[in-house]
Parts: structure tokens; sequence; C-alpha cells
């Protein structure tokens, strides 16, 4: 670190550790919104959820057959009287006799003051008779899903900050829940920037790129659950940066930009953020991909997430920093980072925080493994079309033997 650096009146060079607590101290909450249950796929859920009522909400069969009393059983009973059929979807029947049954069908309420059912393949149906097979001895209230036996009326069902799935959506209709209170995303405006990055369909020069950073990112939120993107290509030249980046700041909640924040003589961005009043948090983390990353706050206490342009650099940042930061303020619960092993040995001997490329294998008994993919350079996203996401290995360590456990962070 040179005297010049250390003059710098905010963290410079920090660890991934410490970057992560910074971004977390500074994220705003986001607020909530009621959405039809049919658009809830995805979003975190806000709001504790109550059964409407009992799980099940009367005794049903669990398999197709018929429904007797137990004390039928009792008596040695080996022969029914079928009194009707009991279908799912219809009210209870009753029994009104030991010597009587109801066919039913699986899923449908035990007939009033029937308590047992047995199987179809252990009876014989002839002629208005149900007839035991010989030698099958019954056990008191088998195959019945008693009612209650799940949850009761009113027991919470499903606490706020989870993300809403398959399991959470039928459990939410279950509960009866036409309209669901989901944390709200903030608009997002994605910006990147350099005179060299050209749209897809429009003519390129040999000295340009596509801009592909942008998309990028905007598909890693897309897939979490965000719809309120807005993507922006910003040349080199201050005046310009200065005006769109302000402009694009009071009309969005946060700001994610990639390129322009190195040491080069045009990466303006981190100059033209203090022109416009917006507070760097941390400049540069000791990381590989991705030194190079700013975070700051504005005025309005919006978060600038200010990326290094080369592509793997820009996702290794947005996955490893951004979304996790978004989605804490978002409400969502924290769950335990995956953890995977080294499927082969492999060194790095700069004193960086290493997030290698990889993709998954496992062990026959069960053993995740991550085989290393390093890319050529941070620009050679090509390289990760067949990983899976990165691993993180830490700073102070050189040498990581096969076996060696890592954190696992999927693209």
């Amino acid at each position: 670190m040179t005297n010049k650096d250390k003059d710098i009146p905010y963290p410079f060079r920090i660890d991934v550790a410490k970057a992560e607590q910074l971004i977390g101290a500074q994220m705003p909450a986001y607020g909530s919104a009621a959405v039809p249950l049919a658009a809830a796929s995805g979003h975190v859920l806000r709001q504790r959820i109550l059964a409407e009522r009992d799980q099940p909400p009367f005794d049903r069969a669990t398999m197709d057959g018929i429904a007797v009393r137990s004390a039928a059983l009792t008596k040695g009973l080996q022969s029914f009287a079928v009194a009707g059929i009991q279908a799912a979807g219809t009210p209870a029947l009753e029994l009104t006799a030991d010597d009587q049954c109801v066919e039913i069908m699986t899923g449908a309420p035990l007939p009033a003051t029937g308590d047992t059912v047995i199987p179809i393949e252990r009876i014989t149906l002839s002629d208005g008779e149900a007839r035991l097979e010989a030698g099958y001895e019954a056990q008191a209230g088998q195959f019945v899903h008693r009612r209650a036996s799940d949850h009761k009326q009113a027991d919470c069902l499903l606490e706020p900050g989870i993300r809403i799935g398959g399991p959470e959506m039928a459990i939410l209709t279950a509960a009866g829940q036409p309209f669901v209170e989901v944390a709200e995303w903030p608009s997002i405006a994605i910006i990147s920037t350099g005179d060299e990055l050209t749209d897809v369909g429009e003519p390129i020069q040999d000295f340009q790129i596509r801009s592909s950073n942008d998309r990028a990112i905007e598909s890693c939120l897309q897939l979490r659950g965000c719809d309120r993107t807005v993507r922006s290509r910003l040349p080199d030249e201050p005046q310009a940066l200065r005006e769109q980046i302000a402009w694009l700041h009071d009309n969005n909640d946060v700001l994610i930009l990639s390129g322009g924040v190195s040491m080069g003589k045009y990466d303006y961005v981190p100059a033209i953020m203090e022109e416009l009043g917006i507070r760097v948090v941390f400049h540069k983390i000791l990381q590989r991909p991705g030194l190079p990353m700013w975070f700051g706050v504005s005025q309005t206490h919006k978060p600038v997430f200010a990326l290094p342009g080369n592509p793997v650099s820009t996702m290794v940042c947005c996955v490893r920093f951004v979304l996790p930061a978004i989605e804490a303020a978002l409400g969502l619960n924290r769950v335990p980072v995956e953890r995977v092993q080294l499927a082969e040995s492999i060194d790095f001997q700069p004193d960086l925080t290493w997030f290698l490329p990889v993709s998954l294998g496992w062990t026959s008994d069960g053993i995740t493994l991550a085989h290393p993919k390093p890319t050529n350079t941070s620009g050679d996203f090509i390289g990760l079309r067949h990983t899976a996401g990165f691993i993180e290995l830490p700073r102070g360590q050189t040498q990581f033997p096969k076996g060696f456990a890592a954190n696992l962070y999927r693209w």
C-alpha cells in the first residue's frame, strides 16, 4: 500500500468478509405489496400464514377399499353389506350397524361411525356384499389419515422470509389465500460503461465488443424474481456519465454499474460518484477476480454497486455480493452456504481470496465434488459455460488439497 493509499478516508483493499459486512450495514429495508396468489411464485413472503382449518379437515381414507367399524373386527365379522359408495368430494355417509360397510375411495371422508379401511385387494365384492380375504387380519384404525393430524386450524404454516416455491404455493392455496403479502423488489438500473460496447442487433466494428454484462446481471436478477430492471449503456465520457447516472439514480432505487472503476485513465466512475454526492463505503476487495469493486450510498440512501468491467469479475461480484445484499434487504432468510469438496488439488499464490469457477460431480456415497474450471482471464466468460458456479478459497493459503471443503456459490 502506498502513502497515498494510507490517506484514503474510507476502507480500501478490504477482505471479502469486511466487504460483505459493510454492504449489509448500508442496505435499506424494502417494502411489501399484496399480489394475487398466481403472481406470488418466486417472491419472498412477508406475512405469517395461518391454517384456514384443520388439515385434513376430516378423517380420510388413504386406500381404496371399504370403510367399516372397528367394533365389527372385534366381533370377528368377515362379510359386510355394502351401504353405499363414498367418493372423494361428497358428504360423508353413515354406517348404522356393525355389519355394514361403504365402498370408499382414496381421499374420501370416512362415514360417520366408520374408523377403519380395508384395502380393495383384501376383499371380494359380489351382490352387494363385501367379503374379507380368508385369514386377513385388519387392524383397527388402519389406512386412515386422521383429522387435524397434520395441523390444527390457526396453526402457523409459513413464516415471513421464505421464497415461495411449489410446496409453499400448495400451502398458501390450502390456507385459502387469494392475495399474498410479498417483498417488493426495488427498481434497479443496470449500467454498462465503455466506448467499446455495442448492443445485440447493432452493427459492430473490429474494435468493439457486444455489451454482455448488463444482460448477464439482468438475467441473474430475473432468475431471483426481480421484474423491475432497466439497462443503460454509457460511453466513457464524463459529462454523459454524470448526467445519465444522476438521472438513473433519481428514477431508481439501486444502481449496478460495470466498468470504469479501476485505475485507468478512462475509469471515471469513482470521481463521478463523488461529484454526485454518492459516498464511497469501500473501494477494492482483496479477491480475484473482481478486486476493483466499488460500493457506495447516495444522500437518499440508495445503494450503488460499481463492479469491474471484465465479465467474469462482473458475474462473480454480482453473485457473491450484490444478489445476497438485495435479497437480505427484501427480508429473505439467510440459509447456510452450500459446501463442496475439491475434486483435485490446486495452488494459488497471490494473497487474495480466490473465486474459482467449478463444475460439479458426485462420489458414489453422495459427496459433492468441485472440479476446478479456471478461465483464461477475467474476460473469458465463455469459459463459464459448463460451470455450476464458483467456490471461495480463502486468503492466507496457497495450497488447497484434494478434498478441501469450500463454499459454493451457484450462478
